[in-house]
């Protein structure tokens, strides 16, 4: 790689290289200035004859066949006789990797729809047969609109001496994205600045493991296309993703509605501080005024007066380390040879004479060049301090001031301070004023209906008066004041005298009426001393005895006349209702049916089929001494067994009402279920019973509701014990109904 680029350096006449942003082995990344295009572009410089330049050149080319808004463009790629170098579109943001190291891992919504966005440019870029081969949380941008880009599409790659990228990588690498975005643990295939993720016996922890919170659906996602385990999976499982295009569909399906997603990311830019950065002069109308920086030199009688770039504020994800201005020393004051694109420098006496252009010397580096003119300015060495960093080895002072049209003027009358004591200034010269900092004030416009006039509401000259103190609330005392005439604070009511007596109202007598002249007499009118509420009360009494005294009589008449006390025709003493004739009726008790006919049913044995049919009769024979039996089996009937149970049907005659069966059998142990069908059946399979039975020897099974059918079928699902293994026996089956 050659060492001769540096800042300042055009390549192709057209790019001028401005900040170094990173370097590493043989490899230089640099922020370039378009001077075509005016604008600005990142650009991959390795040397001609490095093995990687071939493949960069191809890559690039590789690159630039995608088109996706998601990516950051391959525009430019050259191989000359020094150099080999790809100019890419320049993106301003920060990155995934340094976004998760300063304000931890994202909400859960906010980064499935991160990597959606990323996995839906890759599945562009797949369908064009172009893989990236290194998506890492470097290479994922978040702009300042919240917008997501892809950096370094197969480019990256390349640099890294990648030959070859697959498709699977980078759909790997996307679920690392999400595992990261999740956690802030790295688990993809590329390499990365960020934390690993954590193991456990040579497999990834689960991103739940890591980081509570994270909903099932993303953990899921993670696992099935990180752990090498499932990931035989692809294609087969569908929550196993086989291609970026389908990871991207189910984590837009997770997301949902995604408004409000960009700006919430863009809160979580990180601010790398202003940068300036030196860029060329933009032809065309009057620039904007720019700062001035202002080199004084103790040692010597000129001020160097130099228009700055202005600042450019910057947070590349590479993170560049922002421009210093270096103080200046007496060596770089000496003039030297200027690029040839820049202006002459005038140099302009302090009495004020013609300018005169100096002429051309050596010693300045391409690094001080700038497309502005210089101004030189003669002043004496006042040493005062000018409020500025100073620098006692070199003697220099540099001091950076705004140099808008407002303060230009000021600036100048401090250029010429004199070193007379006591002024500090030239003659005829003072200080430029200061005005007071006024508030800022806001208005509301009044508008005049008649005049279509605006005026502005001014805010108040004095300040508002503030607002009256509260006043105090009356006192009110906890008792009750002392009357003034002595007399006692509680005063008896007229009538409460009857309480001495031990009468009260309202049975009591009246209470006397007060004395003429007291406070508690009352205009005489007919009713003094009476107590409120005794003639109500006396007559709500007087009716209550009358309706008592009218409810007699009518029972009485009634009971005169032979009826009922409430008027109704009495019933003879013979007759009873109807309901409860009807319940007192015994219901008839079931009866045995005879004539019945039984046969052995076994659907799932061997061929023939067959359970001992010669002793079925046996079984409805009316003698108990005499049984049917199974044959000995080594397990007993059930899921586990060979069987579910062998079965005796029992022939009715004909259609029949059952609804009662008694069964009478030997050992302990066997259950059953009973079966009413019209016709003989060959399976219980698909049959509803009617019963069921277990326990001794007797057993007896009551229908709730009798059940018209001409065959009876009893099955027996569980064998009683016997020596050798277990065996069923029926003695005798009786069917009442």
């Amino acid at each position: 790689m050659p060492h001769s680029i540096r800042h300042g350096d055009q390549l192709a006449g057209r790019y001028r290289l401005v900040d170094l942003l990173s370097e590493s082995g043989d490899g230089r990344f640099w922020r370039a200035h378009d001077r075509v295009l005016e604008r600005q572009v990142a650009i991959h410089v390795i040397a001609a004859d490095d093995d990687r330049a071939a493949g960069l050149l191809e890559a690039a080319r590789r690159s630039a066949t995608v088109h996706d808004p998601h990516v950051l463009r391959v525009l430019d790629a050259e191989r000359t006789d020094a150099l080999c170098y790809v100019v890419n579109e320049w993106g301003s943001g920060t990155s995934l990797d340094i976004m998760l190291a300063a304000g931890g891992p994202l909400a859960p919504r906010r980064a499935a729809w991160l990597v959606a966005e990323v996995a839906a440019a890759a599945a562009t870029a797949h369908r064009a047969g172009v893989s990236h081969g290194r998506l890492n949380p470097e290479n994922v941008l978040v702009d300042r609109n919240g917008s997501v880009r892809l950096i370094g599409l197969c480019v990256d790659a390349a640099l890294h001496g990648l030959t070859h990228t697959d498709p699977d990588d980078d759909l790997t690498d996307l679920a690392g994205l999400l595992y990261a975005a999740l956690t802030g643990r790295w688990a993809g295939i590329s390499g990365s600045v960020v934390v690993p993720a954590p193991q456990e016996h040579g497999r990834l922890l689960r991103p739940r493991q890591v980081r509570a919170g994270i909903p099932r659906m993303l953990d899921q996602l993670c696992d099935n296309v990180l752990n090498p385990a499932t990931a035989a999976q692809r294609g087969h499982d569908p929550r196993c993703p086989a291609t970026a295009q389908a990871l991207a569909d189910q984590l837009v399906e997770f997301v949902g509605d995604p408004v409000g997603i960009p700006e919430e990311l863009a809160t979580r830019l990180v601010d790398r501080g202003d940068e300036t950065i030196s860029l060329p002069a933009v032809p065309g109308p009057t620039p904007a005024p720019a700062p001035v920086t202002t080199a004084v030199t103790t040692a010597g009688p000129a001020v160097a007066a130099t228009p700055a770039a202005a600042p450019v504020r910057s947070s590349d994800p590479l993170g560049p380390a922002p421009s210093q201005t270096s103080l200046a020393s007496p060596a770089s004051q000496t003039p030297g040879p200027e690029p040839a694109d820049q202006e002459p420098t005038t140099v302009v006496p302090l009495t004020g004479g013609t300018p005169e252009t100096p002429t051309d010397t050596a010693g300045e580096s391409p690094q001080a060049a700038t497309d502005a003119p210089t101004t030189v300015v003669a002043l004496p060495d006042t040493g005062a301090d000018t409020g500025a960093d100073t620098d006692t080895d070199a003697g220099t002072v540099t001091a950076t001031h705004p140099a808008d049209d407002s303060t230009r003027a000021a600036h100048a009358e401090e250029a010429t301070r004199s070193s007379t004591p006591g002024d500090g200034l030239l003659a005829g010269s003072s200080p430029a004023p200061v005005a007071a900092e006024q508030p800022t004030q806001a208005g509301l416009p009044i508008f005049d209906d008649e005049t279509d006039d605006v005026s502005w509401l001014q805010a108040r000259s004095e300040p508002v008066p503030p607002p009256p103190p509260f006043e105090d609330p009356p006192e009110r005392p906890l008792f009750a004041p002392e009357p003034d005439d002595g007399g006692p604070v509680r005063r008896a009511r007229p009538g409460a005298e009857q309480a001495e007596s031990g009468e009260f109202w309202p049975w009591g007598p009246a209470a006397p009426p007060p004395p003429p002249g007291s406070d508690d007499a009352e205009p005489d009118d007919g009713a003094a001393g009476e107590v409120p509420g005794r003639n109500t009360f006396r007559l709500a009494a007087a009716l209550l005895l009358g309706l008592v005294l009218l409810v007699g009589v009518v029972v009485a008449v009634n009971v005169g006349r032979g009826r009922t006390p409430l008027g109704a025709e009495p019933e003879p003493e013979g007759s009873s209702s109807p309901s409860a004739s009807a319940s007192a009726t015994p219901t008839a008790a079931p009866t045995p049916l005879t004539g019945l006919s039984a046969s052995d049913l076994d659907p799932q044995g061997d061929p023939p089929q067959e359970e001992y049919p010669e002793l079925t009769p046996l079984a409805v024979d009316g003698d108990p001494a005499t049984v049917w039996r199974t044959a000995t089996y080594l397990q007993n009937f059930g899921p586990g067994g060979l069987k579910t149970g062998v079965g005796l049907v029992v022939d009715l005659g004909g259609e029949q009402e059952v609804s009662e069966v008694d069964l009478t059998l030997v050992g302990e142990g066997t259950a059953t279920a009973l079966y009413v069908t019209d016709t003989a059946p060959t399976d219980v399979e698909g049959l509803d019973p009617v019963a069921e039975t277990s326990g001794g020897t007797q057993q007896r099974a009551v229908l709730d509701e009798p059940v018209t059918g001409s065959y009876l079928t009893v099955w027996l699902t569980s064998l009683p014990a016997v020596e050798g293994g277990w065996r069923g026996e029926v003695a005798e089956v009786e069917v009442r109904g």
